[in-house]
């Protein structure tokens, strides 16, 4: 009876380790690949890859009830996919770079200075290149959308530019078809100027 206990105890305090450590992943900052692993910035490929596994194993939709789990699960294994992306991480640490010069210029203190190491100034450094990431997100969103309305404006352009030649290609093509027509018309006209002038011409004649 007390090993049953002792089971269900154990049990219950898993599944509570497990939803305590899904609600921290969705509620960590999606653009820090680093906060979503529970990581420092800066640490090496093979403690990124050892924390993921640590941390997908006790996450895992197969092992977790939390209906939660699938969502915290994809995130974590995105975040580990940047994390291993050299590019995408050098973006990544730029930003805490840029976010720990920023707080060091506000707080006009030196880089040797102690209290850069301290826990309180991890937290302002933290929520300082959120601040950073959002701005560079916010800047990427722009630059998209003036790219896609540039590109836009070039699209119809090249679509206006098109019906442009084809109206001209109908319109030269129209012309040519009517062109017997019109010489028709106009060998018709000049035979009944000709026909008329005769008529005249002998009428004077006459009269003459």
């Amino acid at each position: 009876m007390s090993d049953d206990i002792d089971f269900l105890l154990a049990q219950e305090a898993s599944e509570l380790t497990r939803d305590e450590e899904i609600s921290r992943v969705l509620n960590a900052f999606p653009l820090d690949a680093y906060s979503v692993l529970d990581l420092r910035p800066g640490c090496t490929p093979s403690v990124i890859k050892k924390q993921y596994r640590k941390k997908s194993l006790l996450i895992h939709p197969d092992k977790s009830k939390n209906v939660q789990a699938p969502e915290a699960f994809d995130r974590l294994k995105k975040a580990e996919a940047l994390l291993q992306d050299d590019k995408a991480r050098e973006v990544l640490d730029q930003a805490f770079t840029d976010a720990r010069k920023l707080l060091i210029m506000e707080k006009k203190w030196t880089y040797d200075d102690e209290r850069l190491k301290s826990d309180e100034f991890y937290e302002e450094w933290r929520q300082k290149t959120k601040d950073v990431l959002i701005e560079n997100e916010l800047r990427k969103r722009r630059l998209q959308k003036l790219k896609m309305e540039e590109e836009g404006r070039l699209k119809r352009q090249m679509e206006e530019a098109a019906a442009e030649r084809r109206m001209k290609r109908e319109s030269e093509q129209a012309w040519e078809d009517t062109r017997d027509t019109r010489v028709g018309n106009w060998r018709d006209y000049r035979n009944k100027v000709t026909k008329q002038q005769k008529k005249k011409k002998t009428k004077l004649n006459v009269l003459g």
